[in-house]
């Protein structure tokens, strides 16, 4: 395989000789341009970017004068490609620490030239010898990518990515400075629809990762916070649809009180203003929450289609439930309770469906 059109973007931080065996192993398996950025490493380990790229004119080498954190080292680097490689057809990242095997990114890349699409190396992270913070901290973010972004991935946070040039354009432009940018491109990833593929690769941890940079309190929570945002939006989106809906049944009985009696007034307030609560709440949902790319009518079609079974599912778990338990009209508050907990449970189930299906990005490769 031609890896001449293929760009290496190494970023790199306070290195020692595993960065030399990165750089030898990418070389002994064919890649011909490695783009190393030197992310505001210290005076005493400086000379290992300036030995390397004086040993190898294979490496281009971006500086930054002080550290500005592996986004802003990655974002660097696939502008300088996308700006002097025209021929190029994608960038492969690669972390410096020696723990991606060099014939698993080659791997990664044939499958991204294959395929066209962003291609991610997965560790497998059952097995005995990684690190328990490791162990948890995958299982425990994948597990939230799944059930609040409705992404399944094996390694949220593995550092092997080959990307396509066209998607590159994309990624390249999203926020994120630190460790929270490689969580961005996921979620700009499932934003943009831009669809990807796993290969697995070689799990290897060298003396536990202890050369890692990653803080483990603070860039969790850099990372966490961005993944549940979804979640928070949309919560958000939900109270103030509600504050409007009882705001509007309130404004249309006061308003139609001398025209109308009950059940007709009763109907006529409620309905309108669930009317324009809800308009409210798709366009919210929409352009603010999951900011997706669905045509208008089409998303609206799906959630419609979503929101008047779940009114009537409601009511009858609701009836279901007091018949079950035996709760009587005269137990208000246990009734309340009941109606509470119901509503929460389809909250939940609505953002799960709102997010994989109503407001699913279109594919866009």
């Amino acid at each position: 395989m031609d890896l001449s059109k293929i760009s290496v973007v190494l970023p790199s931080l306070d290195p020692d000789e595993k960065l030399i065996r990165v750089v030898d192993g990418l070389l002994e398996y064919g890649f011909t341009d490695i783009i190393l950025v030197n992310d505001g490493s210290k005076q005493e380990n400086l000379h290992y970017f300036t030995d390397l790229a004086a040993a190898h004119p294979e490496i281009h080498l971006l500086h930054h004068e002080v550290n500005k954190g592996k986004g802003a080292a990655l974002k660097n680097a696939f502008r300088y490609f996308l700006a002097n490689r025209p021929e190029g057809v994608g960038v492969v990242t690669v972390d410096g620490d020696d723990q991606h095997h060099p014939e698993d990114t080659r791997r990664c890349v044939e499958q991204m030239m294959k395929s066209g699409n962003i291609v991610l190396g997965c560790r497998d992270f059952t097995l005995d010898h990684v690190p328990p913070r490791s162990r948890f901290g995958n299982h425990t973010t994948s597990l939230i990518f799944k059930l609040f972004v409705g992404m399944t991935i094996s390694d949220t946070q593995t550092g092997l990515r080959a990307i396509p040039r066209r998607q590159l354009e994309i990624l390249s432009t999203i926020e994120g400075d630190r460790f929270e940018y490689e969580t961005n491109m996921l979620l700009a990833m499932k934003d943009n629809g831009l669809s990807f593929d796993e290969v697995k690769i070689r799990t290897v941890y060298i003396e536990e990762n202890k050369s890692s940079h990653f803080r483990v309190l603070h860039d969790s929570w850099r990372i966490y916070k961005l993944i549940l945002a979804h979640f928070f939006r949309y919560t958000a989106s939900s109270i103030a649809s509600f504050v409007v809906d009882a705001g509007g049944v309130y404004v249309l009985t006061k308003s139609l009180s001398g025209m109308l009696t009950d059940p007709l007034l009763s109907t006529v307030s409620t309905v309108g203003a669930r009317a324009v609560s809800s308009l409210l709440n798709f366009f919210m949902n929409k352009k603010l929450v999951f900011r997706t790319n669905v045509p208008t009518g089409k998303a609206m079609a799906r959630y419609y289609a979503l929101a008047l079974p779940q009114m009537l599912i409601q009511w009858l778990l609701d009836l279901g439930i007091y018949t079950l338990l035996g709760v009587g009209p005269e137990a208000a508050g246990l009734r309340t309770l009941i109606h509470i907990l119901v509503m929460c449970v389809l909250f939940i189930l609505s953002f799960t469906i709102q997010q994989r299906w109503v407001f699913a990005p279109e594919k866009n490769k």
